[in-house]
């Protein structure tokens, strides 16, 4: 017959989590150890407390039963008064019961800031560590999930330690004492007491599976949920464009049910689990009374000595029962905890190599040595790029869409690796670089740069981060000059400490573009890499941005993302992509010359101002 699984088996996650948080733990190890004193504490005045009512029973209520009785323990109180025996009693009652409400304030206190701190420190970790995670592992998340992950998830963890997990291991350290002393007094009694053991065993342990996996379960829906809710919160506008909030509503009802339903189903399951102990425990102490009532009867035991048999039994089974009503508590623990361990146990893509190094000073000299990537095996999007930028020079990187051309970039701030070949800065492999020391040599404009919800003069100041301190206000306010910001910026109500909505919402298009290209020259890096940078402006704003990226990159060297051949036109070397290979390279009058891919672009650009100004836009 197999063996029943262990609580180790029942909620593995448990024992991943005290291992993979134990070297958190140890930095608490002064208050861990005057917590445990106070436990310690508490279980021995736990343990004091029915002898004052044996002491009663068998001193003062029936002393000819305990007479000569060799068990009785009482023959150092034969001299002591009955009245005054009585109120030492009494008063031994409420001293035992103070003295174990402060041992366990303390000790309860005591662990409660340890699993606090603890987890407090794995949330930072959690988030530190998810930052650091490469792009490929944040394209497949899902932001929400990861949001529930964080602060759900940790803070489960931490409620759970402090409401369920402490209680159950200081009942237990109890359970273990009380054991002790009743096979002291009676080891035949306790040993029929704890017959009910293995059945109690057999129904926690297959209930407990259960309870489990539905707590996983569970918590995967609630990731789901918080994910579909971030989802359509950040595309708030676009929802109600398209008049979709009754299809989002239904899909997250849907997944609303799913999870009332589990949770409903684990309540049952962790009801249905108390209920059964409740049963045993009671078959249990029915079992004892009626042995250790014969036992009185026939002078094997005293009075005193059933009644404190039947107080420690009672005490013996408070962790049973919590254990009991604790197990949902505790699978939805470990289920938040595997998901919590899921994420630290990631490694990243993208990290610093055994023996990297600060990278100097950068010229600017960017060479891709036969580089292909895939983002998956198999599926290539780029393939033998190879081509070198002196430093100072500007590249265009132009194309249809999916050609590969910003990820070619990436490769350079190292957001991905390459599968195969080598991207090199002044000669070097950058994978021979801390990237501590690597992306803040490279500054970046997207098409949609992306702001901060705090206020524009943090936004600009983000560019220098890394920095011994933050740049001063008179170089915050040159970098949105150069950027052709500083007139609209000063104009806000607040001026540069106006706070913007979250992703920038409340500045336009165009004036995003420009906090972006202020955040991007206050870096002052040799590398500066632009996505799109003109991309649905309109005229005013897309010369402005214009203006402004011309004094950014100046004396940089510069790659150039665009489908304007005209700014394409300006650059230095022209790399035309196509199915993640470079069909055409060249100048712009070369090019035009070889009367390829680009030329017939460019002669479709040129020919139809209108219809393309309308799309750029």
């Amino acid at each position: 017959m197999a063996q029943p699984p262990s609580l180790r088996d029942s909620l593995p996650g448990l024992g991943r989590l005290l291992r993979r948080f134990w070297p958190y733990v140890r930095r608490e190890r002064r208050l861990v150890t005057a917590s445990l004193v106070a436990l310690y504490a508490e279980i021995g005045l736990r343990l004091l407390e029915p002898w004052p009512l044996k002491v009663v029973l068998d001193r003062i209520l029936a002393p000819s039963t305990a007479h000569g009785h060799a068990g009785s323990g009482l023959h150092l109180l034969r001299d002591v008064d009955p009245a005054t025996l009585l109120m030492l009693s009494a008063l031994a009652v409420i001293g035992f019961a103070g003295l174990r409400a402060l041992a366990a304030y303390y000790n309860t206190v005591g662990f409660a800031l340890v699993g606090n701190r603890v987890l407090t420190a794995v949330r930072s970790e959690l988030y530190s560590h998810l930052q650091r995670l490469s792009l490929s592992f944040h394209t497949r998340a899902k932001s929400g999930d990861l949001i529930v992950r964080v602060i759900g998830d940790v803070g489960f963890l931490q409620d759970v330690t402090v409401t369920a997990f402490l209680p159950l291991l200081a009942n237990a350290l109890t359970l273990v004492g009380i054991a002790a002393v009743m096979l002291w007094l009676n080891a035949p009694l306790t040993l029929l007491a704890l017959a009910t053991g293995p059945l109690f065993w057999v129904c926690t342990t297959r209930l407990s599976r259960r309870i489990r996996d539905t707590a996983r379960r569970q918590r995967q829906q609630e990731g789901a949920m918080a994910a579909t809710a971030a989802e359509s919160i950040g595309a708030v506008k676009v929802i109600h464009a398209l008049s979709l909030e009754g299809s989002f509503a239904r899909v997250f009802t849907g997944q609303s049910r799913k999870n009332l339903a589990t949770g409903a189903y684990a309540t049952r399951l962790a009801a249905g689990l108390e209920r059964t102990v409740d049963l045993l425990i009671a078959v249990a102490t029915a079992l004892t009374l009626w042995f250790g009532a014969r036992l009185v009867l026939r002078g094997a035991m005293t009075p005193g000595d059933l009644v404190v048999f039947l107080a420690y039994l009672r005490n013996a089974f408070h962790p049973v029962r919590d254990f009991a009503k604790y197990t949902g508590r505790l699978a939805k623990a470990s289920a938040a905890g595997e998901r919590v361990l899921d994420v630290l146990d990631r490694t990243p893509d993208v990290r610093d190599l055994p023996g990297a190094v600060p990278a100097p000073a950068f010229r600017g000299a960017v060479r891709f040595d036969r580089v292909s990537f895939a983002y998956e095996p198999g599926r290539p999007v780029l393939e033998e790029i190879d081509c070198e930028i002196l430093p100072g020079h500007h590249v265009a990187l132009v194309g249809p869409s999916g050609s590969g051309k910003s990820t070619l970039v990436s490769l350079i701030l190292r957001l991905y690796d390459p599968t195969a070949g080598r991207v090199l800065i002044d000669g070097r492999d950058i994978r021979d670089y801390a990237l501590a020391s690597l992306r803040p040599q490279i500054s970046v404009v997207l098409q949609d740069s992306l702001l901060f919800a705090t206020t524009i003069r943090d936004n600009i100041a983000y560019g220098a981060s890394g920095g011994p301190s933050p740049p001063p206000a008179e170089a915050v306010e040159a970098a949105a000059g150069l950027a052709n910001a500083h007139a609209f910026v000063a104009a806000l109500p607040q001026g540069y400490d106006t706070v913007v909505g979250e992703r920038g919402v409340t500045l336009s298009h165009g004036q995003r573009q420009r906090i972006a290209i202020a955040r991007a020259a206050i870096r002052r890096a040799p590398i500066v890499v632009l996505d799109e940078p003109t991309t649905g402006l309109d005229k005013e704003n897309e010369w402005a941005v214009i203006e402004a990226l011309e004094r950014l990159v100046a004396g940089c060297t510069t790659f150039l993302i665009t489908h304007d051949l005209r700014l394409a036109a300006r650059a230095d070397l022209i790399l035309y992509l196509d199915a993640g290979t470079v069909r055409e390279r060249g100048t712009h009058a070369a090019l035009l010359r070889a009367n390829g891919r680009y030329a017939a672009l460019y002669r479709m650009q040129a020919d139809a101002p209108v219809r393309y100004d309308a799309v750029t836009a």
